[in-house]
C-alpha cells in the first residue's frame, strides 16, 4: 500500500493493492454500505470472465473498484465528485466545466491507483 498526502489530515487510508481483498478491505474501512455492491461486482466480473475465458472483466472490476478507493480515500475529493455529478444530473446549468472536473478527478484517482 502506499500513501498519498491529501492536505494537512492525509488519507484516510492508505491506497491498497490492486486485489479484490486489499479493494474489500479497503471499502469496508472507508465506504462499508458499497461493501455488497463491490461483492456483486465481484461475483459477476468473475462469472463473466469464467463465460468468457477472458480476464477483462476481472480487470474491468479491479479498475473501477481501484478508482472509487482512489477518490473515497481523500473525503474532500469524493465529496466535490458527489457535488459535481449531482450538478450534471440537475441538468441546470451548462455541465462542460464540471464533466472537465469529473474527468479530472477519475484521471487522478486512476493515476494515484497506478492504473495510469
Amino acid at each position: 500500500m502506499s500513501a498519498q498526502p491529501d492536505g494537512p489530515y492525509g488519507p484516510l487510508i492508505p491506497m491498497p493493492e490492486l486485489t479484490p481483498d486489499a479493494l474489500r478491505s479497503a471499502v469496508a474501512k472507508i465506504a462499508p454500505s458499497r461493501v455488497p455492491a463491490l461483492t456483486q461486482h465481484l461475483f459477476e466480473a468473475t462469472t463473466n470472465a469464467q463465460q468468457t475465458q477472458s480476464l477483462a472483466p476481472l480487470r474491468a472490476f479491479i479498475h473501477s473498484w481501484a478508482v472509487f478507493v482512489a477518490i473515497e480515500r481523500h473525503p474532500q475529493r469524493a465529496a466535490r465528485l458527489r457535488s459535481l455529478e449531482r450538478l450534471v444530473a440537475d441538468g441546470e446549468q451548462d455541465p462542460a466545466d464540471a464533466v472537465t472536473e469529473i474527468r479530472q478527478i477519475q484521471e487522478a484517482a486512476e493515476i494515484e491507483a497506478g492504473l495510469r
